[in-house]
């Protein structure tokens, strides 16, 4: 049975015979993961095996039973799917801010130009892959540095973050997703989306995300075209989302990852 795996992440790239592969600091080094036709491969490229990268499985078995049937059918047909949960809280807190107000494709395009200017490189399976710069690499970069890469809007967000993080991450690493979605807004321009973002990215918990955001939005009413969705601007989406799970944890976790995985996947 193939694999279906999530590549929402901004690191996941695709080579022409199909092979995503990305790389991923953990407590203990640099790992790279990638999907061919032989299966999923984790591989320590730096650093020592001691702690290795959680991969999330998400079954539609668990799926809310009062979600649209068209919507549930759909979601059903992708089968049991995996997803990386980001292994270093930095990088997924770095992922969500570059998100803020650009379009995915730049987030991408951002995120990779930062990683491969200041970050850490790799040999992948296919070719060199990067991993985000560290905090204390973050604090010391010019305005100009900033702007080379276009992350010139951000600066003063990441630097916000970088500072933060250094002082508590110890603490936010221990929380779960909600938890750690309300302690990231404390950082300076970082609101809800990003730290509820940030959150379910490296805990996996996708019960904490953003559940009305665009993409869960746009890829629903893809699966689902025939459903009477609420308009882009009726604040409604959200409660009828998370109504549907009730106060099943698992049930909004399945509900919203499995939809972000139908718009981001490879097999």
């Amino acid at each position: 049975m193939s694999t279906v795996l999530t590549v929402d992440h901004p690191a996941w790239h695709t080579y022409e015979d199909g092979t995503r592969a990305r790389a991923v600091r953990t407590a203990s080094g640099i790992w790279t993961v990638s999907l061919d036709r032989a299966g999923l491969h984790l591989a320590c490229v730096d650093g020592s095996e001691d702690v290795k990268p959680e991969v999330v499985t998400t079954d539609p078995a668990h799926l809310p039973p009062a979600a649209p049937a068209a919507l549930r059918e759909g979601l059903a047909e992708l089968g049991v799917t995996r997803r990386l949960a980001n292994p270093w809280l930095w990088d997924a807190i770095t992922t969500a801010i570059l998100r803020q107000v650009v379009r995915a494709d730049q987030a991408r395009k951002v995120y990779r130009a930062w990683c491969s200017a200041y970050g850490t490189t790799v040999e992948g399976p296919q070719g060199a892959l990067a991993v985000a710069p560290t905090p204390a690499a973050v604090l010391d970069l010019t305005d100009k540095q900033f702007a080379v890469v276009g992350a010139k809007f951000h600066r003063t967000a990441l630097t916000a973050a970088a500072t933060h993080y250094e002082q508590l991450h110890s603490e936010w690493e221990q929380m779960e997703a909600s938890a750690l979605a309300a302690a990231l807004t404390s950082i300076p321009r970082v609101g809800p989306w990003t730290a509820a973002a940030a959150a379910t990215d490296y805990t996996g918990d996708f019960y904490a995300y953003p559940h009305d955001d665009l993409a869960v939005r746009t890829w629903a009413a893809k699966i689902a075209p025939t459903y009477a969705w609420p308009g882009k601007k009726d604040k409604g989406f959200g409660p009828l989302w998370t109504g549907w799970a009730g106060s099943d944890r698992t049930a909004l976790h399945t509900l919203t990852l499995a939809t972000l995985t139908w718009g981001a996947h490879a097999r």
